[in-house]
């Protein structure tokens, strides 16, 4: 398995693993793959102490940084980041607070520490992410900045190639991978419906195969629904140069998550997904609880517009992050659809080498059949 994008990046294999937890990130660069770390939740300085760790980890191995920058944000054209806060926190009403807060007093989550409490908007803007993206492209070994949201703005774009590095960016239509490759973005990441976290409406089989002819010749990593050897290969059998993958590595044994949280992962089916808008103003794929039934109610407010609405379940991340296994009820767990088929707990090494395995024994099947006709 080897296409234009191994050359590009310095990888052995084009799987890419969007993940929050460094060791995650270490394990599969040095096992062939690419890691890319999720910045959001991170504040520019303990970014720099992850990142730091992984250059220490890792080798000579490359690696990405995943940021959020939306097209369109409440706030957008703000830049100082302390301006933007008031003005974020002022316009929250305080319903969605109370709402918020008694879902989680109902449930037995207990509060946080008054020290450990904090309303600070860690990424989902221009001014929250450029520090961010500083503090990357300040290690050599990153070699791939990649936007989860919108198109990057043509001033970030030209900073990043003007270090030599790429850029990635997510979409849900060929509408969107159109306008990312008309502003110079290196890779597009086409998701489909049953990706994990922020998804759009189209299927990963019918979404892939109109973005590859769309944005030709730039390459596209095949996102939405990936979790074994044989989609891997249904991928690249469509045109797509890589893969993206993200739910296969929640539950990994490097990741950071709480056993209450993988737990909820392995016992869940592909039925147990929805797409809620209630955890980050945008529709984002997890695991249906307590949690997205209630904000779907007809007596809970409507969620806000991003990134207010995270503003108003940062509390929520917190504590159900802390108290974990008192919290799974209303905890945010985005995961795809992909999540009914995982069903251990392995090393992040031997989840890509069953991809790979899997990718061959699926491209030996259709040379079977080829070769029978």
């Amino acid at each position: 398995m080897h296409t234009d994008l191994c050359d590009m990046l310095g990888i052995e294999v084009p799987i890419f693993a969007f993940t929050h937890c460094r060791d995650v990130v270490v394990e599969v660069s040095k096992a062939g793959g690419f890691g890319v770390l999720g910045a959001v939740g991170f504040t520019a300085e303990d970014l720099e102490k992850e990142l730091q760790w992984i250059d220490e980890h890792i080798g000579n191995k490359p690696y990405g940084v995943d940021t959020v920058i939306p097209g369109k944000y409440e706030g957008m054209g703000e830049m100082d980041p302390e301006k933007l806060q008031a003005q974020l926190r002022a316009s929250v009403p305080q319903a969605h607070r109370d709402f918020a807060a008694k879902l989680l007093d109902d449930a037995g989550v207990p509060e946080l520490p008054e020290e450990e409490r904090s309303d600070r908007l860690l990424g989902w803007t221009l001014a929250t992410a450029l520090p961010q993206i500083e503090c990357a492209l300040s290690h050599d070994k990153v070699k791939l900045i990649a936007n989860a949201l919108g198109t990057p703005p043509p001033d970030v774009i030209q900073s990043i190639h003007g270090t030599g590095r790429k850029v990635a960016a997510l979409c849900g239509s060929a509408y969107q991978a159109l306008k990312h490759k008309e502003a110079g973005v290196d890779i597009v990441i086409a998701q489909g419906y049953e990706g994990g976290g922020h998804t759009g409406e189209i299927g990963s089989i019918v979404l892939w195969p109109e973005v590859v002819e769309a944005i030709a010749p730039t390459p596209m990593l095949a996102a939405g629904g990936i979790g074994t050897g044989s989609q891997v290969a249904a991928a690249l059998s469509v045109g797509a140069a890589g893969v993206w993958t993200g739910s296969i590595w929640l539950a990994v044994k490097e990741a950071m998550g709480a056993t209450a949280q993988k737990e909820s992962y392995l016992s869940a089916t592909s039925r147990d997904t929805i797409r809620s808008r209630s955890v980050t103003g945008k529709p984002a794929r997890m695991l249906r609880n307590r949690w997205t039934e209630a904000w779907d109610s007809e007596d809970a407010p409507a969620p806000l517009p991003m990134p207010l609405q995270g503003m108003v379940t940062l509390d929520m991340v917190r504590r159900t992050h802390q108290y974990a296994e008192k919290a799974q009820d209303v905890a945010f767990n985005p995961v795809g659809q992909i999540v009914g088929s995982m069903n251990q707990i392995l090393p992040a090494r031997d989840v890509l080498g069953e991809l790979l395995e899997g990718y061959y024994d699926a491209v030996d099947r259709l040379q079977a059949i080829a070769s029978d006709h």
